[in-house]
């Protein structure tokens, strides 16, 4: 027990308020900066790969680039899964930070000085969208490990909610102010982003050495098997990631916003802006009630009724021809995501022992790019076939579909009631778990 009442007061403040924490606020800034970075350079690939190909093709097999484009970013991220996770529990996690930081970076430099040369290209479009890939693969699990070693446990989901909405923040910020610069020229947003992700590499630099979990003895292998025996044998961690994976891989609806953009909603790029930041809006909006009200009993439930919301949502924007209906029912999207990735990140970090970290967050990272990234290609290939319209209401009901099934399959998680950490991290059925990989490997 404290007796100073100093110390006393200090200790309160830093249970309400993950921002007395230095490292917090250098992380907090690096991520905003670079989510709006990030979101720019989506927004404008994205409307760059539609528009130039459909100087030359139909609706449908232009869609179907938009797909091709994300599946560029999915593949190096799925090819290094297993590696990245490696790292991230055996390198420190802010070098690994920095470095994927300034891959981005070099992106976003290379794309501005071909824009200003008038040389932009599909093939190069595709190039830096693989580059881009093999970056976050590193920098998702490497933050998603250290964020938690920056506050004190019963802050985490207080800082989650703050950390998600520096996230969607970058997403209400970086699409609109994507198109309003490449309106006025289309180098103008990879030149900012270029400069936000300095900034986020500065502010990554001014976070002080945090503890570290013990080195593992295992062999990389052997360590890899740990990582996924215990996404595997842990039904609330496996449930939440893999829910967030199928539901969100078919209700993509963002990934044919410059469809509806320019040949549905017939806004252009100036409506594409609006459009692409409504969901994040949403989300940036229920992240900040949630710092304030944060949920605290049945989570479980309620997250499976926010993926159910997202799946209806995705249906009535893909059979909105109204541009204010579809941003409504973006905005609730949005909303409705924003707790699902509340409920499950808090979920998944304290049911997550320090010292697997980075492999869980690296399985976790490679599912939630398959829902996005793999989700778009999804999407690309589902409107060559059924036209656009038709992908996006498919989508949705096929996410309505799967939260039906989760909820039933993975009774632990729609059980959850309250986020509590367990006592011991299940070395047994981590031990369990391994040999299982194993013998399964042997096979």
């Amino acid at each position: 027990m404290v007796s100073c009442p100093i110390a006393r007061r200090y200790l309160n403040t830093l249970r309400v308020n993950p921002f007395a924490i230095p490292n917090f606020r250098a992380f907090f800034a690096a991520r905003v900066a670079a989510n709006v970075a990030s979101a720019m350079l989506v927004i404008v690939i994205g409307w760059q790969v539609y528009d130039i190909a459909r100087l030359t093709m139909s609706t449908k097999d232009a869609a179907f680039l938009l797909g091709m484009i994300g599946l560029a970013q999915f593949l190096p991220l799925f090819a290094l899964t297993l590696v990245v996770g490696y790292v991230a529990d055996r390198v420190d996690r802010r070098y690994i930070a920095r470095a994927a930081t300034a891959l981005v970076l070099f992106c976003a430099a290379l794309l501005g000085g071909l824009a200003l040369a008038h040389n932009v290209t599909l093939t190069a479009l595709f190039v830096v969208a693989v580059l881009l890939g093999v970056g976050r693969a590193f920098i998702g699990p490497a933050l998603s490990a250290l964020a938690p070693n920056l506050v004190p446990r019963e802050m985490l989901p207080t800082a989650i909610a703050w950390n998600s909405i520096g996230w969607q923040g970058g997403g209400v910020v970086g699409p609109p102010l994507g198109a309003f610069l490449y309106a006025a020229s289309p180098a103008a947003p990879y030149l900012l982003a270029t400069v936000l992700f300095a900034i986020a590499l500065v502010a990554l630099f001014m976070i002080t050495p945090v503890p570290r979990p013990a080195r593992s003895l295992l062999s990389p292998w052997r360590a890899t098997l740990e990582g996924l025996g215990y996404v595997r044998h842990n039904q609330i961690v496996l449930g939440a990631i893999s829910l967030d994976l199928f539901a969100v891989l078919l209700g993509g609806a963002t990934a044919m916003l410059p469809v509806y953009a320019r040949d549905v909603l017939h806004v252009g790029v100036a409506g594409l802006g609006p459009l692409r930041a409504a969901p994040a809006a949403g989300a940036a909006i229920t992240a900040l009630l949630l710092t304030r009200l944060p949920i605290t009993r049945h989570v479980g439930v309620k997250m499976f009724a926010c993926v159910a919301l997202f799946g209806i949502s995705t249906i009535v924007f893909g059979l909105s021809k109204d541009l204010y209906l579809s941003l409504g029912a973006l905005a609730v999207l949005g909303a409705a995501d924003m707790i699902s990735v509340y409920v499950r990140s808090s979920l998944i970090q304290l049911h997550t022992p320090d010292a697997m970290r980075g492999r869980v967050s690296a399985v976790s990272s490679v599912f939630i790019s398959a829902s996005n990234e793999l989700g778009e290609f999804e999407s690309g290939l589902t409107a060559a076939w059924l036209g656009p319209v038709e992908a996006v209401v498919a989508g949705g009901v096929g996410a309505v579909a799967v939260t039906l099934i989760w909820a039933w399959q993975f009774p632990a998680l729609r059980r959850a009631d309250r986020f509590v950490a367990p006592e011991t991290s299940s070395p047994a059925a981590i031990e369990i778990a391994i040999e299982t990989e194993q013998a399964e490997t042997a096979r």
